[in-house]
């Protein structure tokens, strides 16, 4: 008796023609119906993402503003913020303490009847927290009114600090002036001498911090870079009035894979010098 072999069938071509065909079909409805998920997924990454980046900038901007010098915002055009920053504040000695002992009152009141290089600071600067302490080289500005004959960026009225000796009052040793102005509440103000003026400036698609000496020329379109994607950007400074708060208005815009993210922010300037 003959033994039958096994029958052995494979696919034919047409066969597997169809099967490529089906797939090809049921790949595409399946794209179809994923398309718009894996868009809407990408389109909202994007616009958090720009959100994100615009929240930071504008706070950024809004802390920094806070911290100006009384009637030192201004904005040359309105693609540049630019201001004057504070380390900190405080009040000067205007009248001699009858009850320090002989000799304790040398050089302790800022004259401002002529020319003076010392004066003492009511407190320690000591005292301070670390970031607010007195330096050499910082400015001090009394009574920036920002006008002629009292504007900080022309010089007239600020003066740097040589040595700063801390006690009950510290002492403060600066360059001789004569301040124009004496401040109705003893107040004075310090800015930074690594970063006498700050500036915010929209170029080229990028929002920059940027900051200068007091004589170096207005908003430089370079610095740190602070947001990308700027397609638009609008700052407005509504004037100073020494009796209320001055009003900075944000406006940026920006713009990424044909998503675009707009904020608008105001920061009040406290202008009482």
């Amino acid at each position: 008796m003959r033994a039958t072999s096994p029958t052995q069938r494979g696919f034919s071509l047409i066969e597997l023609v169809m099967v490529i065909v089906i797939l090809g079909v049921v790949g595409a409805m399946v794209a179809v119906f994923m398309r718009s998920p894996i868009d809407a997924y990408f389109d909202t990454a994007r616009r958090a993402a720009l959100s994100d980046e615009a929240d930071t900038a504008t706070r950024r901007m809004a802390r920094d503003v806070r911290r100006a010098l009384p009637n030192s915002v201004r904005v040359p055009n309105n693609q540049c913020l630019e201001f004057i920053p504070t380390r900190t504040g405080g009040r000067y000695r205007a009248d001699v303490d009858t009850t320090a002992g002989p000799g304790a009152q040398a050089n302790s009141v800022l004259d401002f009847k002529g020319v003076d290089g010392r004066f003492n600071l009511l407190g320690n600067n000591a005292a301070l927290p670390a970031e607010q302490q007195i330096q050499p080289n910082d400015l001090i500005v009394v009574y920036n009114l920002g006008i002629p004959g009292s504007d900080a960026y022309a010089g007239d009225n600020t003066t740097p600090v040589g040595v700063v000796t801390n006690g009950v009052e510290s002492n403060l040793t600066v360059t001789a002036k004569r301040f124009p102005l004496a401040s109705g509440g003893q107040r004075l103000h310090v800015v930074p001498g690594n970063e006498q003026v700050v500036a915010y400036v929209c170029s080229g698609g990028n929002l920059h911090r940027t900051s200068r000496a007091m004589a170096a020329g207005a908003c430089p379109s370079t610095g740190p870079l602070l947001a990308r994607h700027v397609s638009a950007c609008d700052f407005v400074y509504n004037g100073s009035n020494l009796q209320r708060n001055a009003l900075v208005q944000l406006t940026m815009a920006l713009t990424d894979g044909g998503e675009t993210v707009s904020l608008y922010h105001e920061v009040h300037v406290n202008n009482t010098p």
